[in-house]
């Protein structure tokens, strides 16, 4: 008698097959924990992966990354924020539920954001501008909720998350809509905005908030523009033999680093195949082997030079320069008159981040001097009078200088020398001939 497997079990077989496998080991490495990820292939999963660990604030100190066929596998070494293994039951829970599913959970925590009205703005950057952008939404009744701007190569992009002030509900009505554009369009000359109440869904459902500014850069061409000095070391070739391209990427390490890197080569178009991360002291060294998503490397020299220019920006995007300030306020008002005492005061701000905790607004900024280096203490506390020592905060590891500032030549700059390159090749290419994917010669 044959037997005929029902539809039910099929399917199951189906999403047994597809359905990725974690494994969350602690006894294997002494110094992190290692997330173990095998799954069937699709093109965004490496960076679905990636931006789950991101999002916990964990770091990714090593990965392999490797896919055979139709078969994806990847191991990351990560540590919490503070340098330990992951020992909350309830973070290793939850990575082993949001990697364990084809369903798009690793946004799940952001999905209350979609009652509010999402302003998308693009524009020439200059000094006092956040504080017109948040004094022009206070004067039209529109209260900030969340916020990321980031300001690269004299442009800014940014996410606004905004609701009526009385109401506290998303902005509906179409004249306003439109005056908020017109008067945004004013403050930031040469902008490109785009308001809406339903383009929240697609920014953190289709992808999040960092990478969607990180595509509003990228459309912008902000990786045209003049390269500055101490850039990240990027290389390009092609492995010919294979078909991958292989690139290359060294620099100083930093939170969110692999993730920015992901996100413009897959927004680019590429599949990563294989890869090494490695990380070393304050240093960060980054091999992959990627193709085209019609299965080609890269094919001239323009386009060579495109993806180092395109990696370069996505690394110095969201490079944390200045000194990090924390203003801690619910009033809209009183995050409009933080930023202009910061401009009154001749601060630059490069990087700004506003979240709502409860009642509380968070809002972070990093702030330079006209020069793009360090404030002196002096202006800080001069800055922290004005606003209040209570509410905000001075975060930085470094001490604010007091002397002379120093030039370029005196910081410290990465190493640009092809020794981290050529050990992660080494590493790669064992690992590859481990798996099988490669034969020795």
């Amino acid at each position: 008698m044959e037997w005929q497997a029902s539809p039910d079990e099929y399917e199951k077989l189906v999403i047994r097959m597809n359905t990725p496998r974690v494994v969350i080991d602690n006894t294997v490495c002494a110094t992190a924990t290692l997330v173990k990820v095998d799954s069937a292939r699709k093109d965004v999963i490496l960076l679905e992966a990636v931006q789950v660990l991101t999002d916990l604030d964990l770091s990714i100190r090593k990965a392999y990354i490797s896919s055979d066929g139709c078969w994806f596998m990847n191991v990351f070494h990560v540590t919490d924020r503070y340098g330990q293994k992951l020992t909350d039951k309830r973070v290793i829970a939850y990575i082993e539920r949001s990697l364990g599913t084809e369903e798009d959970e690793f946004t799940a925590g952001s999905r209350d954001i979609e009652a509010f009205t999402t302003l998308e703005l693009v524009g020439t950057d200059r000094p006092g501008l956040l504080s017109e952008i948040f004094a022009v939404l206070a004067n039209l009744g529109c209260s900030i909720v969340e916020a990321k701007l980031w300001a690269h190569k004299g442009r800014i992009a940014g996410l606004l998350f905004v609701e009526e002030e009385d109401s506290g509900l998303p902005i509906e009505d179409s004249d306003k809509i439109r005056h908020i554009q017109a008067r945004l369009g004013y403050v930031v000359r040469g902008a490109t905005t785009a308001l809406s109440s339903s383009s929240a869904s697609y920014v953190f459902r289709g992808t999040n908030a960092d990478r969607r500014i990180h595509q509003l850069m990228f459309a912008d061409r902000d990786y045209d523009r003049a390269v500055a000095s101490g850039e990240p070391s990027v290389s390009v070739q092609n492995w010919m033999e294979r078909g991958y391209s292989i690139v290359n990427v060294q620099c100083s390490d930093r939170p969110k680093l692999l993730f920015d890197v992901l996100c413009t080569i897959t927004d680019m178009g590429y599949v990563i195949f294989h890869g090494t991360i490695d990380t070393t002291g304050d240093h960060a060294y980054q091999e992959f082997y990627m193709r085209h998503s019609d299965g080609s490397p890269i094919c001239s020299e323009a386009e060579r030079q495109r993806v180092i220019q395109c990696l370069q920006a996505a690394i110095e995007r969201r490079a944390s320069e200045g000194l990090r300030l924390e203003l801690c306020s619910a009033d809209p008002l009183t995050v409009a008159e933080a930023t202009r005492t910061f401009r009154e005061n001749g601060l630059t701000v490069t990087r700004a981040e506003m979240s709502t905790k409860g009642e509380t607004a968070v809002n972070v900024f990093y702030v330079t001097d006209a020069g793009g280096h360090l404030p002196g203490r002096k202006t800080i506390e001069a800055v922290m009078e004005r606003i209040g020592d209570d509410s905000l905060k001075a975060c930085e590891d470094r001490p604010l200088r007091t002397g002379k500032m120093k030039s370029g030549s005196d910081r410290d700059e990465p190493s640009s020398g092809s020794g981290g390159l050529l050990r992660l090749g080494s590493l790669v290419m064992r690992n590859l001939s481990n798996l099988g994917l490669i034969r020795s010669s």
